[in-house]
């Protein structure tokens, strides 16, 4: 039982590392190539760690029954597990300095442009991961419903906060393929890199919160089915004051 909850510690320590390291890594003008490529290099590490630790949730894929959630659940981590390797694999071909000697595995211009979609479709399946927990972490909580209410709700305003960056600093072009390079503002404060890609990554991971809630509550027990379309209008909320922004922005 103490070894259980050894390796459920370790797990989530892992996975706040590999957040914070994603978190750098999307913040590249402030930490300079060099760094970045580093620190890629730590978050590939940590990633095979996170699969070693989690090696018994693979041995169970084809086991069990397969409810809408688990079927949500699979398919993200299955997809965040790809485009991390695509984006380390593109990113080592680039390398000018932590591994200079895969330079040119594959055609660079190549390269480039599938590591400026896959690290950001990284972003997008890791904010929708981490939002799939946050129902299972909520429920140790014993919030009352009317807080619960309320915290649902102060989340979905910063996740249509966090939705008109997105737009705003032109994040569906990379994850499209639509463009070669990223458009980096280098003048602009480290703090306010940060927090906008943590607001960036809380609209994510309210999509993955509430879509969890919502196929969780399709077969829950009948005391759990109070509202149960109350998180697919919440996203919708999200997504309309996200829009609104933009639309008064003028994006």
């Amino acid at each position: 039982m103490q070894g259980k909850k050894n390796n459920s510690m370790v797990k989530r320590i892992v996975d706040v590392c590999m957040t914070i390291l994603l978190l750098c890594l999307m913040a590249c003008q402030v930490t300079g190539e060099q760094a970045h490529e580093w620190i890629g290099m730590g978050m590939t590490v940590l990633v095979i760690v996170h699969q070693i630790l989690n090696r018994k949730w693979y041995g169970a894929v084809f086991k069990g029954r397969y409810t809408a959630y688990r079927v949500l659940s699979t398919a993200v981590n299955i997809l965040l597990l790809l485009s991390f390797m695509l984006t380390a694999f593109s990113g080592m071909s680039m390398s000018g300095y932590a591994v200079p000697f895969m330079y040119g595995l594959t055609d660079v211009a190549l390269a480039r442009k599938m590591h400026l979609s896959m690290s950001h479709w990284s972003f997008v399946l890791m904010g929708l991961h981490l939002g799939l927990h946050v129902p299972v972490m909520a429920a140790k909580w014993k919030l009352s419903d009317r807080r619960k209410s309320l915290i649902s709700v102060i989340f979905c305003g910063i996740a249509g906060i966090g939705l008109f960056l997105f737009l705003r600093n032109g994040m569906p072009d990379y994850l499209l393929f639509r463009v070669l390079f990223a458009f980096l503002d280098y003048e602009k404060p480290a703090a306010s890199v940060f927090l906008e890609n943590i607001l960036m990554l809380l609209f994510w991971a309210f999509v993955g919160a509430q879509g969890a809630l919502l196929f969780r509550k399709s077969y829950g027990k009948e005391n759990e089915k109070k509202n149960p379309l109350l998180p697919a209008v919440l996203v919708m909320a999200a997504v309309i004051l996200g829009l609104v922004l933009g639309l008064l922005r003028g994006i």
